[in-house]
């Protein structure tokens, strides 16, 4: 019978958590807490303390984040915003309908933007710039935010993949007026269906999100303060994910050891680079484990084919889907990354006898 080593094991990561989960859902059930209440109040002061903010405001889904976070910084119709041509499309998609146009730049070899092709993008138009923080590794805030001073730009990180990851000490989520959080069942804080939220310093913003995610409404006052959106973050996942939040320290500390098996296992293998980076206080808490492999589909079929689950985003760059309408201005480094990536099974359910099976299927696809 061949192996299954699934890329996340939710239904295990339950029963590792099981007393807990089901003392939040028999908590928020028999008080009828399901829209708004003390649960979310909770979740929202401990994520902000965990990202190093003063505000964090649930909201549905990490897209909701992002096109929350850009309406809250004025961003709007005549603006342009620069984010990376490697990426989800949400980021992209939040800046169009927010009524801007994105400016796409290319990644640089650890998947995120590249710092030294910004300025070239930068016009009259632009407003803003939104860098992401692929995988659990940060984009070079530093150097973003020094960018963004000299031209007088809006920073909105995208930081939906890097729960817990920092550079120097200061978190992902907290370098910008706003960062963004997905909170998809897959995601390093994952809930049961989806949500998201934003962090801020800015107590404005932080008042704006709470009030559109309500149909603009401000919930003491009852006074609409705009035209809103409903994306509230359910009471009940909010319990799930403040149950989940106390655990994840253990969990980037369990991702890390997972990452450096996985290190030890393949590294001296030329045809694969693997994600561990030269960078000095940079903090990788490998949301997921991306490597680049010259072989591409190839190798993850290979994968596949011996019961091991893999992601290969993004076959297809986001830009070429030509329903977008996005600007294609040459982006050699996403092409070539397109071609060859692959995500191995990064969780904290997955045990080392599993890890070590997954390593010596890929060092027998290399004959190793």
């Amino acid at each position: 019978m061949q192996r299954k080593i699934p890329f996340v094991n939710p239904a295990k990561n339950y029963l590792l958590i099981k007393d807990e989960i089901d003392a939040a859902y028999n908590d928020v059930m028999s008080k009828g807490d399901l829209v708004d209440r003390g649960q979310l109040k909770s979740f929202e002061q401990n994520l902000a303390e965990f990202v190093g903010t003063k505000y964090a405001v649930g909201l549905n889904s990490g897209y909701d984040a992002l096109h929350m976070s850009l309406r809250a910084a004025g961003v709007g119709p005549g603006d342009e915003v620069i984010v990376p041509a490697h990426t989800f499309v949400a980021t992209c998609s939040a800046v169009v309908n927010a009524g801007a146009k994105p400016v796409l730049v290319d990644v640089a070899k650890d998947f995120n933007i590249d710092c030294g092709k910004i300025e070239n993008a930068i016009t009259g138009k632009t407003k803003a710039i939104m860098p992401v923080h692929l995988s659990g590794w940060m984009a070079d805030m530093p150097k973003v935010m020094g960018m963004a001073k000299k031209y007088d730009l809006v920073v909105i990180e995208d930081a939906c993949q890097s729960l817990g990851s920092s550079i120097n000490g200061k978190g992902a989520g907290s370098w910008g007026l706003a960062g963004c959080w997905s909170f998809y069942p897959f995601k390093i804080l994952g809930g049961y269906g989806d949500g998201g939220a934003i962090t801020t310093n800015d107590a404005d913003v932080a008042l704006f999100a709470r009030r559109m995610r309500y149909n603009g409404e401000d919930r003491d006052t009852g006074e609409y303060h705009g035209h809103g959106f409903t994306c509230l973050l359910d009471n009940l996942q909010a319990a799930f994910l403040d149950v989940k939040l106390r655990h994840l320290p253990d969990w980037i500390i369990r991702r890390k050891t997972i990452a450096e098996r996985y290190r030890r296992g393949l590294s001296g293998i030329a045809d694969l680079f693997l994600p561990h980076y030269d960078s000095p206080g940079f903090d990788h808490i490998y949301q997921n484990y991306t490597l680049r492999s010259k072989q591409g589909n190839e190798f993850s079929e290979y994968l596949k084919n011996n019961g091991i689950e893999v992601l290969t985003q993004f076959r297809k760059p986001y830009y070429r889907h030509e329903a977008l309408k996005l600007e294609d201005r040459g982006f050699p480094e996403t092409e070539a990354i397109s071609c060859e990536v692959c995500s191995l099974p990064m969780n904290v359910e997955i045990t080392d006898e599993e890890v070590e099976y997954v390593i010596s299927v890929v060092r027998g696809f290399y004959g190793k």
